[in-house]
């Protein structure tokens, strides 16, 4: 057992209230399902997840993964408690029937992701990335592809990686050099990669690479990058998986800061004969069917930063409860937790993880409207919403994390800096967070330039006149103040956004400049909004028979504390932003 337990109340409130579950479920014709199913699931979930996940934890962080003749050797437990999830039917929860999956909702999923990822980080990444190769294969895979992989790939008898990194091909998928040659149904990959998520391991009989890689007469550049299926081990006409193992290898791990049980793999493909691989969608267009797995995941690193922020709230939580530190006047010993500071910590961060769950959660739901609308008017509003919406959910809640799990150290003093109390081990996981899958200043320039720039801020103020219908129609008297002091909130975004559209849109360097404030800004504008809502509804619901009282009153007091401590952020942030880019690139290379 571990100190580790999913939030149940607020993740089946947010799922129930916030996103509507029961909605989502009739859309997709799962009307038999609708009742019940948030509480029923994450119940089971958790149990899988505080039993089995959670203990390993600390034994992934402290052993790891090794590396002996091109074969990695996972965390001892990993592989035992990756078959009971396979076992459980988790893999294939939020997947097409088609091919195997379960067909309920992708935000069903994302609660569900929550719970491995709090217990288990550097565990729960193996699933994720595979969660993303379903997704590409589906999308853009042939027919044969897609009968020959997606079965495996959802039910978990096989995982996928992602490939792109190399080691002059960073962020800059342009200078890429791994080689795809033509061989009849086939193509012979050669090449490095590095970063690379469980690119081995032994808990599965198969692993399936996504490899991106160049065409001898590709054109240069981003446009001449094709995407190619490399499995570990190849399978013959029919699809059946055969002993013959393929030329990709992983020849080295490497030593990290953090996420000790996940293997960072360097990738080799083709030192010897050449690694076979299979096209998937069209040549030379395979940074597009690239990035329908790198939008899922970068959603899914969100998440991470969440799921490491609810795990170290609990860890300090738990530990604020017991540390006694004070004494008051009558002479009594009192535990830290009756120290003012150390409650504003941990109110930072239980309503911290709360706008999280909020965001990610409602952002994810995005998916699952777009995939149940029935017109395509429907479809466009809610693809845009789910790409406005994905570097925020990226960038924003990754960056908050850091902001949390510090404080989880903080709270436990001089403790926090000694890795037995295991505090430290959630701070170290989370600084990956804020780089992997496109770093903040990545998701940054996303936002400002694809996703607000683009299309004139057609998306964002979509958003904005939603977020202002759902404040004026705020009525509870108990809110007033709260809801006056996010109007001021919402109209340093508006000021932001026409800011952007007036003078980013006409200087790189103000855009580059100002894009990170921004995206922290529109955070927690949409954080904020979702807070509100939720302090709104848990109002209402403080009046019906049978309600948690407890529960409601907690939502209340973390939206106000969530309204009055970290939401007057945004001014700041919108300052920083209208003092634009010229003193950011006054000093030439030689004055820094």
């Amino acid at each position: 057992m571990s100190d580790y337990r999913y939030p149940y109340q607020d993740g089946v409130f947010v799922l129930n209230e916030l996103v509507d579950l029961e909605q989502i479920c009739k859309s997709a014709g799962l009307e038999e399902f609708a009742d019940g199913l948030a509480e029923a699931v994450l119940d089971e979930a958790g149990k899988l997840g505080n039993e089995q996940l959670a203990p390993l934890n600390i034994v992934g962080d402290q052993k790891g993964a090794a590396i002996q003749n091109n074969q990695v050797t996972e965390t001892e437990g990993f592989s035992e408690a990756y078959q009971q999830f396979c076992e459980g039917g988790w893999p294939s929860l939020a997947h097409n029937p088609e091919f195997g999956g379960q067909g309920l909702p992708n935000t069903l999923a994302v609660a569900v992701n929550e719970v491995w990822q709090s217990a288990n980080l550097a565990w729960s990444l193996c699933p994720l990335l595979t969660q993303g190769a379903i997704e590409a294969i589906e999308a853009h895979g042939s027919e044969q592809l897609q009968q020959f992989y997606l079965p495996k790939l959802i039910s978990g008898e096989w995982t996928g990686t992602m490939n792109l990194t190399e080691p002059d091909a960073g962020t800059d998928l342009a200078a890429l050099k791994a080689r795809a040659v033509p061989e009849g149904d086939h193509y012979r990959i050669t090449g490095q990669k590095i970063f690379i998520t469980w690119g081995d391991h032994q808990m599965t009989d198969n692993i399936v690479h996504l490899v991106l890689a160049r065409l001898p007469d590709a054109p240069p550049g981003v446009k001449g990058i094709s995407l190619f299926v490399v499995p570990k081990f190849l399978l013959d006409e029919n699809g059946e998986l055969t002993d013959k193992r393929n030329d990709a290898y992983a020849v080295a791990l490497e030593h990290k800061l953090g996420i000790h049980g996940s293997p960072t793999c360097v990738m080799s493909f083709g030192e010897n004969e050449g690694a076979i691989g299979y096209l998937v969608g069209e040549e030379n267009n395979g940074l597009a069917c690239m990035f329908t797995m790198m939008n899922d995941a970068r959603q899914g690193v969100g998440l991470q930063g969440l799921a490491i922020s609810e795990r170290a709230y609990q860890h300090a939580l738990a530990y604020a409860k017991d540390r006694v530190q004070g004494t008051l006047r009558d002479g009594s010993r009192i535990t830290i937790i009756n120290h003012p500071d150390v409650r504003r910590m941990l109110m930072q961060m239980k309503a911290g993880s709360q706008a999280m769950r909020a965001l990610t959660y409602v952002a994810k739901a995005e998916s699952d409207y777009y995939h149940n609308a029935t017109c395509a008017e429907q479809k466009a509003q809610h693809k845009a919403r789910t790409e406005l919406l994905t570097p925020i959910v990226k960038g924003w809640i990754t960056e908050l994390a850091q902001e949390i799990t510090y404080l989880g150290v903080q709270i436990h003093g001089g403790m926090g800096f000694i890795e037995e109390t295991g505090a430290a081990q959630h701070y170290r996981d989370a600084r990956i967070l804020t780089i992997y899958e496109g770093t903040t200043g990545i998701q940054a320039l996303d936002l400002i330039g694809r996703k607000t720039l683009v299309d004139n801020g057609a998306a964002l103020t979509a958003l904005l006149d939603e977020i202002q219908g759902d404040l004026n129609a705020i009525s509870s008297p108990e809110l007033q103040d709260v809801v006056e002091s996010f109007q001021d909130v919402l109209n340093e975004a508006k000021e932001a956004k026409n800011w952007v559209l007036d003078v980013a849109a006409n200087d790189s360097s103000a855009a580059g400049g100002a894009s990170v404030s921004f995206m922290m800004l529109m955070g927690y504008l949409c954080s904020g909004w979702l807070m509100l809502k939720s302090a709104n509804i848990a109002q209402i619901k403080l009046a019906d028979e049978g309600t948690d009282i407890p529960f409601m009153q907690s939502k209340i007091a973390c939206a106000r504390f969530f309204a009055e401590q970290m939401l007057p952020r945004t001014s700041g942030l919108l300052k920083a932003m209208q003092a634009g880019g010229d003193t950011i690139m006054q000093l030439s290379e030689e004055q820094f």
